[in-house]
C-alpha cells in the first residue's frame, strides 16, 4: 500500500499543477500523510532548477500551515483524531511518558522532527496536545522545515541529477548529524 502511495505521489511531480500537488502533500504530511514532500520536490527541481527556490518556498509555507493543523488536532481533538493517527504510526504507547518531558524539549523536538526523517506529524500533534507555546511551535517549524527544504533545493540546484541518489539515500542521515552538531554546539556554548 505504501509503495502505491509513493508511486502516485511521485507521478504528481510531472503534472502541470505540480506546485499545487506539492503544497497539498506538504500540508497533509505535516498532520497525517505518510509520504514526505521531498518525493515531489526532487523531480520538480531536477526538471526546472530555475524554480528551486519557489518549490522550496511552497513546501515550506504549506508544511508550516499543515503543522498548524496537526497542532490543532492535538489541542482540540487528540482523543478523536490525534490518538488514532499516532496509534496507526505505532507511537501511542510512548505518549504518556513523552508528554511529561516534551515541553521542556519543545524547541528541540520540533527542530529535530522538522529536519530528520522522524514523522513531523507526531511532533505537530504532540505540540498541540501538550500545550506547547504556539509561538515557539511556529518559529521552530519555520526554521526546521525551511532548513530542510532549502538545503534540498540548494543541493539540487547546484549539483543536479548526480545529487539525487545522495539525497534519496543519505540526506536524512545528514540532517540527523546536523542536529547533533547544532545541539552539541549550543551545549558547548552553555558550558563555556
Amino acid at each position: 500500500m505504501l509503495r502505491k502511495l509513493y508511486d502516485m505521489t511521485l507521478s504528481w511531480a510531472e503534472h502541470r499543477h505540480a506546485l499545487w500537488f506539492l503544497a497539498f502533500v506538504a500540508f497533509i504530511e505535516s498532520s497525517f500523510f505518510p509520504i514526505p514532500p521531498d518525493i515531489l520536490m526532487i523531480p520538480m527541481i531536477l526538471a526546472r532548477p530555475s524554480r528551486a527556490w519557489l518549490i522550496a518556498s511552497v513546501a515550506l509555507v504549506a508544511s508550516v500551515l499543515g503543522g498548524l493543523l496537526g497542532y490543532a488536532i492535538g489541542a482540540l481533538a487528540y482523543e478523536q483524531i490525534g490518538l488514532p493517527i499516532l496509534q496507526s504510526l505505532g507511537k501511542a504507547d510512548a505518549m504518556a511518558d513523552f508528554s511529561t518531558r516534551f515541553n521542556d524539549l519543545g524547541f528541540w523536538a520540533v527542530l529535530t522532527a522538522g529536519l530528520t526523517p522522524f514523522p513531523f506529524k507526531v511532533i505537530t500533534i504532540m505540540s498541540g496536545w501538550t500545550g506547547m507555546s504556539l509561538g515557539t511551535f511556529i518559529v521552530t517549524a519555520i526554521i526546521a522545515r525551511g532548513l530542510r527544504f532549502y538545503i534540498v533545493a540548494l543541493l539540487l540546484w547546484k549539483y543536479g541529477e548526480p545529487i539525487r541518489t545522495f539525497i534519496e539515500k543519505r540526506l536524512p542521515l545528514m540532517f540527523v548529524l546536523f542536529v547533533v552538531m547544532l545541539v552539541g554546539g549550543f551545549a558547548a556554548l552553555k558550558f563555556l
